[in-house]
């Protein structure tokens, strides 16, 4: 199982397949390709990382099917959908469904070129921060009772001094558990606190 940023395609299409993995390999990406979608399926896990070039109209499992799956499989990974003109309408469902960006074949080179790097510069931020929300879950039993009731309080966007009136303690004495707990988790402000409490406790909205 690797984590290596990789481009992984899926097309049946095996000239258009060699002829992206030979422009995005001189461009310093790593490739795998897939023909049908069931292949890729089997060997999809959600560690994987990179982005996915996928097209719409295959044998078998439809680039869509496909996609659908892999939301269910908790799929981070970037989705570049290919399509055709005629495809355009379905490729619109694809971006309302999640898709990061939808290129009409034929393509320019570049144009997918700048695509690619974007979704790949996604995945890397989106990884970072899954990488910082699992080090932060980690820490928190190191909180003590009074610094995790601080934390949900600053997590409802209360201030110091209605902690302090909630709590029945000073407002300096707030600050000096706020600052212990921001220390704890290794985080620098109060808005990157909420930010990775709210990845791993809030749901995510649909």
């Amino acid at each position: 199982m690797t984590t290596t940023p990789m481009i992984y395609i899926v097309d049946d299409d095996i000239a258009l397949c060699k002829s992206l993995q030979w422009l995005l390999e001189s461009t310093g990406y790593q490739v795998k390709i897939y023909h049908m979608a069931e292949d890729y399926l089997k060997n999809f896990h959600a560690a994987l990382r990179g982005c996915l070039i996928l097209d719409i109209r295959m044998p078998g499992m439809s680039g869509l099917e496909l996609q659908t799956s892999l939301a269910s499989a908790y799929n981070r990974m970037p989705i570049i959908i290919l399509t055709g003109h005629g495809d355009i309408p379905i490729a619109v469902n694809a971006m309302k469904t999640g898709a990061f960006d939808v290129i009409t074949k034929p393509f320019n080179a570049q144009h997918l070129v700048n695509c690619v790097e974007r979704a790949m510069a996604q995945d890397a931020r989106h990884t970072k921060e899954h990488f910082n929300a699992d080090h932060f879950l980690k820490r928190l039993p190191s909180l003590s009772l009074r610094e995790k009731q601080i934390l949900d309080y600053i997590v409802a966007g209360k201030l110091n001094k209605q902690i302090a009136a909630e709590l029945g303690i000073a407002v300096k004495t707030v600050e000096l558990h706020r600052s212990h707990l921001m220390h704890k988790l290794a985080v620098k402000s109060l808005a990157e606190v909420i930010k990775l409490y709210c990845l791993h406790f809030l749901p995510v909205s649909t």
